[in-house]
């Protein structure tokens, strides 16, 4: 069972391997493993610190690796910045006592916000205000893009969730917490080990001790393709519907419970954007990922750079339409009259307009360049 990381005093004092010391204000951040502090006097700099590591040696060891291959070529590709931000481990830093060991990393708060802020509309009004559909679109062609770069370079996320991944107003995307990435490195494997409920794939849930493939990140991104697009619902959300109880996503996961693949297989109760909302060409994909053969077969999912090249797409010249009712909401092509403006005459207003105005005419697509496929050949399992 995980601990939960302990509160640090206000400021604390690191000391990098070369001596120097960094003093750290307040805290910014906390998750399963670690703990984030702003940096003081230095704002484009955050810190992260793992208290206790379970192994302090091998949390070492492994900072120093990340540290060390930012310079490598093929990092170097993932660092320009092209499909997105990295908050790669700059510099390995350790508790004056030696309590704690982490790095340091850029700030992303100033230019991003956490996924999460994305997925519903109270938050997406006070953090990300303008965000539309369109917004969601460029967020979850960028996310595809990143991470097929990142299993081309020979890395696995590990624990891709919504906590990991930020998105500014445009759609652009950055990853966090790259400590905790899987990679080989001079013949030594850096397994990743945390999972996160409701974004672990069906064969790790079924075996906690397997480690992450690009199987599993692909399954967990289709996951958030899904959430980021649907106005924040998560594919595997819903009372069973032949009346059992409601355990957790993971359990109607295991057992198939998903409206896209099955729509009898769950109650939902609240209105919710239509599946049509989706264009075709993603539902295929969802489908295949969420359905027997995708949940059964890692080798029969999408991969990342399927879902790059499928999102991209519909990021494409006339692929998106603005409601002539509502400048705020946007919708695929396909669909002949606006999910949205069904969804507000029920009460649930996603993208609702701004106060004396109609709404800001969205912004034109972005071209997301799908990543290029791996260079190695087939697939780790």
């Amino acid at each position: 069972m995980r601990t939960r990381p302990r509160r640090w005093p206000v400021v604390v004092s690191v000391l990098a391997a070369d001596g120097r010391r960094w003093r750290l204000a307040e805290q910014v951040g906390q998750g399963g493993e670690g703990v984030v502090f702003a940096v003081a006097d230095r704002p484009g700099l955050v810190a992260k610190l793992v208290p206790h590591p379970t192994d302090p040696a091998g949390h070492r060891e492994r900072i120093g690796r990340l540290v060390r291959r930012r310079r490598e070529p093929h990092t170097a590709r993932l660092l320009s910045g092209e499909l997105g931000t990295l908050a790669w481990p700059l510099l390995a830093v350790r508790t004056v006592r030696g309590e704690g060991h982490g790095y340091l990393m850029a700030d992303l708060r100033p230019r991003h916000q956490p996924l999460d802020r994305l997925l519903h509309a109270a938050d997406r009004e006070r953090h990300l205000p303008g965000a539309d559909w369109a917004t969601a679109l460029r967020a979850v062609a960028a996310l595809a893009a990143l991470v097929a770069a990142v299993h081309a370079e020979g890395y696995v996320v590990g624990d891709l969730k919504p906590g990991n991944v930020w998105v500014d107003g445009r759609g652009s995307v950055a990853l966090s917490d790259l400590d905790s990435w899987q990679f080989a490195d001079r013949g030594t494997l850096f397994e990743s080990r945390p999972r996160t409920p409701g974004y672990t794939a069906p064969e790790r849930i079924a075996d906690p001790s397997a480690a992450p493939t690009r199987s599993a990140d692909d399954f967990v991104l289709a996951v958030l393709v899904h959430q980021v697009l649907m106005a924040g619902l998560h594919p595997f959300f819903g009372l069973p519907a032949d009346g059992g109880p409601y355990l957790s996503l993971d359990d109607n996961l295991r057992h198939g419970r998903c409206r896209l693949t099955d729509r009898r297989s769950v109650r939902l109760s609240e209105p919710l954007p239509p599946a049509d909302l989706l264009p075709g060409a993603v539902r295929v994909l969802l489908r295949a990922a969420f359905g027997e053969a995708g949940r059964g077969s890692p080798a029969a999912r999408p991969t990342a750079a399927d879902w790059s090249r499928v999102l991209g797409a519909e990021l494409g010249p006339g692929r998106l339409r603005r409601c002539p009712a509502e400048r705020r909401h946007v919708h695929t092509v396909e669909r002949p009259w606006c999910p949205w403006c069904d969804l507000a005459g029920r009460g649930h207003h996603e993208y609702p307009a701004e106060a004396g105005a109609a709404g800001p005419a969205p912004a034109p697509p972005r071209t997301v360049r799908p990543a290029r496929p791996p260079h190695s050949p087939g697939r780790s399992q």
